[in-house]
């Protein structure tokens, strides 16, 4: 499926035009380049949330998610005990997974001993050499690329759970480490 016009007429991904929601996230954020390690850190954690789920129902609940886990700041959550697991599973604003909510916070203690910028420069060290054909149509949108996987890899190897191939491929979406903005798409610029 190629581009298709949206409600201004403007051309956009597919995807993108179920719902006002995302719609707004497609045009503002979605392929753009996102740097620091607490920003990454959230996305991170939002993608280890979303599997199995749809995209939406993880951004309609981004600000509970941002609320619940102060604002994805690496060193608070670090400090995140028992009494905070047992009021993140409780928390209706969120995603009550056990293992996601245990795999976030183990995440956040794991980089809050690493060097400032150093999650930022592991996963910005994946992105694909530039120059990459834009796609044409969402077919030939990957769901898992050899950077992705190398990426899942190195992550899992430094001590970060929940994310494969799969996940890190969005996160690499997500971040503008690659542009998969179709061709035709209005919101498609160079990835970083």
């Amino acid at each position: 499926m190629t581009a298709l016009a949206g409600p201004d007429g403007g051309l956009r991904c597919p995807w993108a035009l179920s719902t006002e929601d995302y719609i707004a996230y497609h045009d503002t954020e979605w392929g753009r380049p996102v740097h620091g390690d607490d920003a990454l850190y959230e996305r991170l954690c939002l993608e280890a949330f979303q599997s199995g789920l749809s995209w939406l129902t993880i951004l309609r609940r981004r600000e509970g998610f941002r609320k619940a886990f102060a604002d994805f700041e690496i060193a608070a959550v670090a400090r995140y005990g028992d009494q905070d697991t047992a009021r993140l599973l409780s928390d209706e604003r969120i995603i009550r997974n056990r293992a996601k909510i245990e795999a976030a916070l183990a995440n956040a203690r794991v980089l809050a001993q690493w060097e400032p910028g150093e999650l930022d420069e592991l996963i910005w060290s994946h992105a694909p050499e530039p120059g990459r054909p834009a796609p044409q149509d969402i077919s030939e949108v990957p769901a898992v690329t050899p950077e992705s996987t190398a990426l899942a890899k190195a992550l899992k190897k430094a001590g970060i759970r929940f994310v494969g191939p799969t996940t890190a491929y969005a996160l690499m979406q997500a971040c503008g480490l690659v542009n998969d903005h179709l061709a035709a798409c209005t919101a498609r610029t160079p990835a970083a």
